[in-house]
């Protein structure tokens, strides 16, 4: 804090508490006029109502005594007087650090338990699926949803069902969260709006929904250019995360309006890596949660 800024603080504390508490001290001594009736003379409601004149209540006086008593202490003890630290030397930033150290060290013994077995055998651990959970709402839930059923609207998919972009092994979901992942569906506009629609028909047909047999047929030989990365059958493709066109998930929705968007316009993806801000063993507790959410049936506990 610069000289300027805390000599403009301190300044408003001793303005501040110094009106308050002359106030304090001025207002039970205040000499108030007031008529014999006890009243100060102003009325409402042409007379009905009148303002009493009565001293402080004595739980009052104690009560912001022991405010003010309060609030000197804790200028005393903390930072808050401008440069002043404070006699404690407190800081919030040593307060994250000891909590911080203290919370490694009592996870230290479990985590080391953790990194003894696969990614699939974790997901069944109660404790790692406890942890896995919190880490999860604290960093994907803004996107993924709390129950990680995904978001359509920003293209997050849904991670409850058995449907993967990138591979859905133990270290697949590990390599998502820690390096991220960043796809891009190009736009083909430039087909001419009748493909585009006879293109969104095809791939209904894929996926074995209701569609325009004859705009579907139309369409077939231009999806050998979307085959390159859906492949030739429109399974997708792992390696590049083209999503599989043939099941009924559907990553920015699956009406005949949203895939003639997807063609239309194009699609982009974006999966931040978490290894600038998750240890390489949270983010193992987080993917073995992650593969516990989609798997009702696996490895028992280790």
């Amino acid at each position: 804090m610069s000289l300027f800024w805390s000599v403009w603080i301190m300044f408003l504390v001793v303005l501040n508490m110094g009106i308050t508490f002359f106030l304090y001290l001025w207002a039970p001594r205040a000499k108030i006029p007031m008529r014999e009736d006890g009243t100060s003379g102003h009325v409402w409601a042409h007379g009905v109502l009148r303002e009493g004149v009565r001293r402080l209540p004595l739980w009052w006086v104690v009560m912001s005594g022991a405010m003010f008593a309060a609030g000197f202490t804790y200028l005393v003890l903390f930072p808050g007087f401008g440069r002043f630290k404070g006699v404690l030397h407190w800081t919030s930033h040593g307060e994250l650090a000891h909590n911080t150290e203290a919370n490694d060290a009592k996870l230290g013994d479990l985590m080391r338990r953790f990194s003894l077995y696969p990614i699939e055998q974790l997901s069944a651990d109660p404790s790692a699926q406890q942890i896995g959970r919190r880490l999860f709402l604290d960093n994907c839930a803004a996107c993924h949803g709390r129950e990680a059923r995904g978001n359509q609207l920003v293209g997050a998919p849904n991670l409850t069902d058995d449907d993967w972009l990138y591979g859905g092994t133990g270290k697949d979901i590990y390599t998502s969260i820690h390096d991220g992942r960043g796809g891009v569906m190009p736009p083909w506009a430039s087909l001419g709006e009748d493909n585009v629609k006879n293109l969104a028909q095809y791939v209904l047909s894929l996926s074995g929904r209701p569609h325009d047999e004859k705009a579907a047929s139309a369409a077939k030989p231009l999806f050998t250019t979307c085959a390159a990365c859906h492949g030739p059958e429109g399974k997708g493709n792992p390696a590049i995360g083209a999503p599989n066109l043939t099941d009924q998930i559907w990553l920015h929705g699956g009406s005949l309006a949203d895939i003639e968007t997807t063609i239309r316009g194009g699609r982009q993806g974006h999966m931040p890596a978490w290894s600038p801000r998750l240890t390489d063993d949270q983010i193992r507790v987080l993917a073995a949660y992650v593969y516990h959410v989609s798997h009702a049936d696996h490895a028992s506990q280790p």
